[in-house]
């Protein structure tokens, strides 16, 4: 780990990993930094889905949410996944508190508008983008002490509830509270070429890289979406955005840097 690193810390988790946290948790409770965790849940509200006997839509990594899906991904999410990782949380030491975007109005969106993908309008539903971070609500937790890990839910003015894209909630807060580090822990470690060949690590990621990735077809989906966060999360000012393993929080030895 870098020394220079002296801020709070925000770690995006994927719902993917979920059953192999063990390890980070015990690495969560060394470092002596404020830390937000946002979570997805994507693979659980697949899970649910299917038990439903529904088949969600994920168009280039982003999920439609019908009126069915927005139900799935409240019961998935803010339920079974938030609840799963606080307990973890517990077990290895940690005051957590769960939340959602919703609670504290922390993650406030607008409707997102439909897309235009091969000459077909595409409306994904309860999708939200997000519009603004009331960050009060994690800025009084972490001032008392607490982790909070947060579902990525959030609301609009009226009321209403949407989906949220996980990369994105942890990239806008990062942002908002003028995180030093962003980390996003996926069940693949860092960034590879080729999956199947482990020294086809990107060790630094850049914007030129993410292009060549996408146009030679190595990013792809929800990855694509999470380095278009990192890029945007460097812009934002953050100065340490990485892509990893449960594991390698701390040492990322076998971590992607994403850079400018």
């Amino acid at each position: 780990m870098e020394s220079c690193e002296i801020g709070t810390i925000v770690i995006k988790i994927g719902g993917g990993v979920l059953d192999e946290l063990t390890d980070f948790w015990s690495l969560v409770r060394k470092i002596n930094r404020p830390i937000i965790v946002v979570h997805g849940g994507g693979a659980q509200s697949t899970k649910l889905a299917n038990r439903l006997g529904h088949s969600p839509l994920i168009i280039q990594g982003r999920r439609v949410t019908t009126d069915l899906d927005l139900a799935i991904a409240e019961w998935a999410m803010r339920g079974e996944v938030n609840v799963q990782l606080v307990s973890q949380a517990f077990a290895h030491g940690l005051e957590a508190v769960g939340l959602s975007g919703v609670d504290g109005s922390l993650i406030q969106v607008c409707k997102r508008e439909p897309w235009i993908l091969k000459e077909e309008v595409v409306d994904f539903g309860w999708v939200g983008e997000i519009a603004r971070v009331n960050n009060r609500v994690l800025t009084v937790l972490l001032d008392a002490g607490f982790l909070p890990i947060v579902a990525p839910l959030g609301v609009d003015e009226a009321g209403q509830c949407y989906n949220v894209n996980a990369d994105t909630v942890a990239g806008a807060i990062a942002a908002s509270i003028k995180a030093e580090t962003l980390l996003f822990v996926t069940k693949t470690g860092g960034l590879f070429q080729d999956h199947n060949q482990p020294n086809t690590l990107v060790k630094t990621c850049n914007a030129t890289d993410v292009a060549n990735g996408l146009a030679d077809g190595w990013v792809s989906g929800g990855m694509g979406v999470k380095l278009t966060v990192a890029q945007m999360a460097i812009k934002s000012g953050i100065g340490h955005v990485y892509i990893l393993g449960p594991q390698d929080i701390m040492e990322r030895n076998r971590a992607t840097r994403v850079v400018e």
